[in-house]
């Protein structure tokens, strides 16, 4: 990719804004000192160069051999109150392509040249429109797929995650200014800040910057899509669930095992967040090459999955299927994961049924003993319901009589039942114990690790406290922390940092 110096804001740059393509309107962004003169020159109409900002005006655009491009629409947006902070000239175009490449070409030809990636923004960074923070967060609007993406966006082009910072920063740089006065009388043996006063105040940004460390993986889920994997064995309803969640015959649904041998995936939007589901090939011991790789396929899909919905069918024997679930919260303790138990409206109304192993519906769980695993010795617990039609085979299992039994969702695929209660769950497992109208989500990598890497040395900063270190090694930890908060923000950022960022922003943004 081309370079270009980032503090460059001395030309004229130009691009077409919209996407790319034909369509009914398209744009084309002029900034820089001379923008609006050199459209003047090629506008027939009311002068631009005494149009006052924010004002828009009708005209026809002539190239310089004196053809007419295109009649369009020029608005004018005057310096300092424009996005970038320069003078900016948005023409509106009929959406020809080849009228756009003309008039991006005849404006080259009259002295402006063609934008980099990002450098709007950028310029807008640099003329103090908007810090670092916000900048990104146009790029992640743009790119917003759902309402809570968007409003997650919203919120950081607001600035509301960039204040949030500097109030941190600010109460560390009070503290940190005292420290290096110490610094300058240390022959006098002086302090001048007070240690159980700058304990207390690390401790307190320590929880923010924690909290908000902490909100990355959902912040990150959420600005995506959240892959939801739907597990289980062959025919426990995981196709028909994925065509019920997205209402259409997405998956073929049979009563022959191993039908699915590749995972299906669609899309859903619950409460504002997208949600990627992903029906996956039935967990089975099979000696068909093909539907093991499918087999394998699956279980590499809910390792990597956000959340994970287990769908138990009472009809088939329950060991194995908690066998199975049972192998993977071990492996995978930290996973949400939904327990279904399909096929309700098959089971007897009048009796509780919940599988031997209980899983988590609302929150991570903890690896099971071995001892709850094997069902084969307790006859007690599951009761087989044999009847002459193969389809009323029910077991019907007694639900431990423990109060920390993580809920079980009676579900049907064929009526619907349960499909609310599902929908919360997956959103409340989404935000964890996150409050998204009263809290800061962070969902930028860049700022989780900087956040982290601030997390560290503060921590650092507190043990030396604690063991009464000398204010150098304090004031060098709190210096680090306030190094790393503000390379979110831009307020300490080398340049190849920036044009990293703003060269994934696409031209004409």
């Amino acid at each position: 990719m081309e370079q270009f110096e980032m503090t460059n804001t001395s030309d004229t740059i130009a691009a077409i804004s919209t996407p790319a393509g034909t369509g009914g309107i398209a744009v084309i962004r002029v900034s820089g000192n001379d923008a609006i003169e050199i459209v003047n020159k090629a506008w027939k109409g009311k002068p631009l160069t005494e149009a006052v900002s924010h004002s828009a005006h009708l005209g026809n655009y002539i190239a310089t051999d004196g053809s007419t491009l295109d009649q369009a629409v020029a608005t004018i947006f005057r310096a300092p109150a424009s996005f970038t902070g320069e003078n900016i000239v948005e023409i509106s175009l009929h959406g020809s392509r080849w009228i756009q490449r003309e008039v991006l070409a005849d404006l080259i030809r009259r002295g402006a040249r063609t934008a980099m990636p990002g450098e709007f923004t950028q310029r807008a960074f640099l003329n103090g429109k908007l810090d670092l923070a916000q900048a990104e967060g146009v790029a992640d609007l743009i790119a917003s797929s759902s309402r809570a993406a968007h409003n997650l966006a919203i919120s950081q082009t607001r600035g509301n995650f960039s204040r949030e910072l500097n109030t941190l920063r600010d109460r560390l740089v009070e503290f940190a200014s005292l420290l290096e006065l110490e610094l300058d009388f240390s022959e006098e043996d002086v302090e001048f800040a007070d240690r159980t006063n700058l304990l207390s105040l690390a401790n307190q940004i320590l929880r923010k910057i924690d909290r908000l460390a902490a909100s990355y993986s959902s912040g990150a889920a959420i600005k995506d899509g959240v892959p939801v994997v739907i597990a289980g064995i062959p025919n426990a309803g995981k196709s028909s669930l994925l065509n019920l969640l997205v209402g259409d015959d997405k998956a073929i649904v049979s009563d022959i095992p191993g039908t699915t041998r590749d995972s299906i995936e669609d899309t859903l939007e619950i409460d504002g967040i997208l949600y990627r589901f992903i029906d996956t090939a039935g967990l089975r011991a099979t000696s068909d090459t093909i539907e093991n790789l499918g087999i394998d396929r699956a279980r590499a899909k809910m390792r990597d999955a956000v959340i994970v919905i287990w769908i138990i069918d009472p009809t088939s024997p329950l060991p194995s299927q908690t066998a199975e679930l049972n192998a993977f919260r071990a492996a995978n303790p930290d996973k949400p994961i939904i327990t279904l138990l399909n096929k309700s409206d098959l089971t007897p109304t009048d009796t509780s049924v919940s599988p031997v192993s209980p899983v988590s519906s609302v929150s991570p769980v903890s690896p099971v003993s071995p001892d709850t695993t094997d069902t084969t010795d307790t006859p007690d617990t599951v009761n087989t319901v044999n009847t002459v039609n193969p389809v009323n085979t029910v077991n019907t299992v007694n639900p431990p009589e423990s109060n920390n039994t993580p809920d079980i969702l009676p579900f049907s695929t064929k009526t619907g039942q349960g499909l609310d209660e599902l929908r919360q769950r997956l959103t409340r497992l989404t935000y964890g114990d996150i409050d998204p109208q009263n809290e800061l989500i962070v969902t930028n990598s860049r700022h989780y690790e900087a956040l982290t890497h601030g997390s560290d040395s503060l921590r650092r900063a507190i043990d030396a406290i604690q063991n009464g270190v000398t204010a150098d090694f304090i004031a060098q930890d709190i210096r680090e922390t306030l190094h790393h908060l503000g390379t979110i923000t831009g307020a300490i950022t080398p340049d190849t940092l920036l044009h990293n960022i703003f060269s994934h922003f696409c031209i004409g943004k």
